[in-house]
């Protein structure tokens, strides 16, 4: 009762977590598509993502890729977006150790329901463009799940969604977000410069050499994991690829375990003054002895080496991603240009494709794949569900927006030309209908099938 208790309280914090990222992710994706269509901010929202960013050293630029300086939307999509595949690469990472992914009965159920939600959609979009080249260049964007925006919308239902069902989205979320790695690394990498490649293989061995040597210092897996973007970046292998290798990297144990750190502090602690203080001294900032300063300064360092590295980077990466980087790649790439469409847009090509994908694709490729594997006992059903609410969260699943606008813009690069330019509007036009018909039918679904008078708390 009482692990449950605490996994509760984990989720809870999570959660509360994503909505407030969930609800910021909107403000920019409306911001978005108001300066996208407005007649006296559209032109300077186009131009501003195509402005060449600098950073240089001599002659050496390192927002570079090329010998071409990065747009400021390639630098948000590939150096921004670094930083965000390096928190999802840690995630995965902790998952796979002690988390939802760590053994066979808690990862299976998840593992397999990504793998019909991500194969589904795909279907779905090849049926719809089938015959067009250039549209199935975009099959893999209605892969996605979006983590915040499909955990914010359990929130609303609060204790009505049973803590197994909690756990399993977000556990297929993270499952979700490793395939779309994968996929992204083979699919769209471009042709290979073999001397940035050698090099990256180079700093990737300095990384594994210093995780082997128990070397904890943050500062050296995120100085060398800068030098590993740029040359992944160069490589010919999308950048933030290298978020994820340099996740895997860092050292997720302490070197000398936790009893031994815990028991030097309350050594420390034995030996720090117990001072009495009158109320008057309470709010006062007191003068320490320097033995006290020195005792003080062992107690943080201890308390520094109780956090694995990895943890350590991924709650400090916490804030930074959720309320900036994010935001600010869903206002660069969310910003669909409506001029010369029609709602009938939505009914074909690209744009249905995706549609369908995610509102179609992901929620019959989750419910299925899961059904067959729990009837055929490989699973079970997550505690505390019944087929009805557990397909309702499936259908929650197609909510996709940050790793699916990613991919869109990887599937329809600028030098495609005008008509790679209409597809990438239109694949994000299904993102965003995708995105809210599932948010739509999901929360519809949940709040018939939850049982009621859990929610009057």
């Amino acid at each position: 009762m009482d692990d449950t208790l605490k996994l509760e309280s984990s989720f809870s914090g999570l959660i509360r977590r994503y909505v407030s990222a969930s609800a910021l992710l909107i403000v920019a994706t409306v911001l978005a598509l108001v300066f996208a269509n407005l007649p006296a901010t559209r032109q300077l929202y186009a131009w501003l993502w195509q402005q060449p960013m600098s950073l240089s050293i001599g002659g050496f630029n390192v927002f570079s890729h090329g010998g071409h300086s990065l747009t400021l939307m390639d630098f948000i999509n590939d150096f921004l977006m670094f930083f965000f595949f390096l928190s999802v690469g840690l995630e995965i990472k902790r998952e796979v150790l002690c988390g939802e992914l760590s053994t066979r009965q808690k990862a299976l159920l998840p593992i397999i329901g990504a793998c019909g939600g991500m194969l589904m959609p795909v279907i779905v979009f090849f049926c719809v463009c089938l015959g067009h080249p250039l549209m199935e260049r975009g099959c893999a964007i209605p892969m996605a799940t979006d983590i915040a925006f499909s955990l914010g919308v359990l929130s609303m239902f609060g204790k009505r969604v049973p803590l197994g069902l909690k756990i399993f989205l977000a556990a297929l979320a993270v499952a979700d977000d490793l395939g779309g790695i994968i996929v992204i690394a083979i699919f769209y990498s471009q042709g290979l410069a073999w001397p940035y490649l050698i090099g990256a293989a180079v700093v990737v061995a300095i990384l594994l050499i210093g995780n082997w040597k128990e070397v904890r210092l943050k500062a050296f897996y995120m100085s060398f994991g800068l030098v590993l973007w740029y040359m992944v970046l160069n490589s010919g292998i999308h950048a933030t690829i290298a978020g994820v290798v340099l996740a895997f990297c860092i050292p997720a144990n302490l070197t000398r375990g936790t009893r031994y750190y815990m028991e030097y502090i309350r050594e420390y602690l034995k030996e720090y003054p117990d001072i009495e203080l009158s109320e008057t001294d309470r709010n006062r900032a007191m003068v320490l002895e320097k033995r006290d300063i020195q005792l003080l300064r062992r107690i943080e360092k201890a308390s520094d080496c109780l956090i694995s590295p990895l943890q350590d980077i991924e709650d400090q990466l916490a804030m930074p991603i959720n309320y900036v980087v994010i935001p600010v790649f869903a206002f660069a790439n969310a910003g669909v240009n409506f001029e010369g469409m029609s709602f009938m847009s939505l009914f074909h090509g690209v744009a249905l494709g995706v549609f369908l994908g995610l509102l179609i694709g992901k929620f019959t490729g989750v419910l299925s794949f899961s059904w067959l594997s729990i009837k055929l006992g490989w699973c079970q059903m997550p505690e505390g569900g019944s087929w009805k609410s557990f397909a309702s969260v499936c259908m929650v699943c197609g909510i996709g927006f940050t790793v699916s606008m990613f991919i869109a813009a990887l599937s329809y690069p600028v030098h495609l030309g005008a008509e790679g330019a209409d597809m990438l509007n239109e694949a994000k036009l299904g993102i965003l209908c995708g995105t809210l018909a599932s948010a739509l039918v999901g929360s519809l679904m949940l709040h018939v099938t939850l049982p009621k008078e859990e929610g009057r708390t």
